[in-house]
């Protein structure tokens, strides 16, 4: 089954707003997606973002099983298909939010 992936980004900087926005703007995408394994690409976000992405990844995993959802958060477009890639290919992983970093070797 083709991963499909789903936009969850320029979201609104305040936690509340942010989930209110996710789920009046993405929400719906994703359920239509329903019957496909979804993952949910974020941008980066402080840790006040955490538990709302978390418990939308969870609540919406459960309720398109058997399919699985999971989320990303950041990470290059290179880390991003290679998180993609390998979900494609963990066919028990679902209900998890992965945080990305960059994986490029560059030093600050």
């Amino acid at each position: 089954m083709a991963l499909v992936r789903i936009e969850a980004r320029e979201l609104p900087d305040s936690p509340l707003d942010a989930a209110a926005a996710f789920h009046a703007r993405i929400l719906p995408e994703a359920r239509r997606a329903s019957g496909s394994d979804l993952v949910l690409l974020f941008d980066p976000a402080d840790h006040t973002h955490l538990h709302w992405r978390t418990a939308a990844v969870e609540e919406l995993a459960r309720e398109s099983a058997p399919c699985r959802v999971n989320g990303a958060v950041g990470g290059s477009s290179a880390d991003v298909k290679a998180v993609c890639e390998y979900l494609q290919d963990a066919p028990g992983v679902t209900g998890q939010l992965f945080a990305i970093h960059d994986n490029s070797g560059a030093s600050d």
